[in-house]
């Protein structure tokens, strides 16, 4: 496993970070999907002897039972300081007023119950969770700050929102002292590269970390194109993603794959890790030659004409990912 910087910080991760929103009890929340605490423990031990340091997951995930069995989990195996644990804040954890959002009431109660559930006293990188339009962000940006000076926090990271909305939150944290954001989470594959246009060359520009979501575009690039599975069948966010005219770049990474002798799964991520924008592209795991396929891919190199091979068949999408 090779370990990058995060940004512009000293902190050190693993080139892959395991998604852990697919780790919560069936039963609570609206994943039903997800794996209970015993059939993902094989997943983070996989993880571990692989070289993976970086584990990201959120409290809104199955009701918070994803940040349980991500702590619980990870904290029997290695000591606290050996891995890099991020969550988020900003989906509904309650009912009524103040069960959601970034104001200072909902951060400063969610990063305790969140630290609770994990079972450690400290996050490497808490991330807001998409922009919360009914709070100033100059409120979010405080509390975030004081959750750091507090000790709670190590470093703030931000996730898919628009590039003049992350603009204005790295300028107020530096006009007001603040603590910086360090990473944007976003939603960037060879299927969906709208971010390309402007919140990727902000990242550079600014020494951001960029960890992206759905590298594999939800499974769409790891398998033929009309081949289901029980996930797909079910998401009814990933449903209005991708159309038809997306089947070109999912053949061409077949097709690569085929030529390599590799997977599809490797070579849609080896296409990710060859930006040199991005950090750590988050995956998620639940089968083991899902994690196999991630480490592999950070050793495979594309050359030039296979990237333009991938790169051609791109057409504009609508802005998704954040509202």
């Amino acid at each position: 496993m090779d370990y990058i910087n995060l940004g512009n910080t000293g902190l050190q991760v693993s080139r892959i970070c395991l998604g852990c929103m697919s780790y919560g009890e069936p039963t609570r929340g609206n994943q039903p999907w997800s794996l209970d605490k015993d059939s993902a423990i094989p997943f983070f031990r996989q993880a571990l002897d692989a070289g993976i340091n970086f584990f990201d997951t959120a409290n809104v995930y199955s009701a918070g039972s994803s940040e349980e069995i991500t702590g619980e989990t990870l904290l029997s195996m290695v000591p606290r300081d050996e891995v890099v644990i991020a969550s988020k804040v900003n989906g509904r954890m309650r009912p009524g007023p103040n069960g959601e959002g970034l104001s200072r009431k909902a951060i400063l109660s969610e990063v305790d119950n969140s630290l609770t559930r994990l079972g450690t006293d400290y996050l490497d990188l808490y991330q807001i969770h998409r922009w919360d339009y009914n709070t100033p962000i100059e409120e979010t940006l405080e509390a975030l700050h004081d959750v750091v000076k507090a000790g709670k926090v190590r470093y703030i990271g931000a996730s898919s929102m628009h590039a003049w909305q992350f603009t204005k939150a790295l300028y107020l944290a530096e006009l007001h002292g603040w603590t910086r954001f360090v990473s944007m989470q976003n939603y960037y594959n060879l299927l969906y590269r709208e971010e390309e246009r402007e919140m990727l060359p902000l990242c550079e520009d600014q020494g951001i970390g960029v960890i992206p979501w759905s590298p594999l575009a939800r499974g769409r690039l790891t398998r033929a194109w009309h081949e289901q599975t029980p996930r797909s069948e079910t998401d009814e966010f990933g449903r209005n993603l991708y159309s038809e005219r997306d089947k070109p770049i999912v053949d061409a990474v077949i097709e690569i794959a085929n030529e390599r002798g590799t997977t599809p799964a490797q070579v849609a991520l080896a296409w990710v890790l060859s930006k040199s924008v991005v950090t750590s592209p988050i995956v998620g795991a639940t089968k083991p030659h899902h994690l196999s396929d991630a480490v592999a891919a950070v050793e495979l190199q594309l050359d030039v004409d296979e990237i333009e091979r991938l790169e051609s068949g791109y057409r504009p999408h609508r802005v998704v990912g954040f509202r």
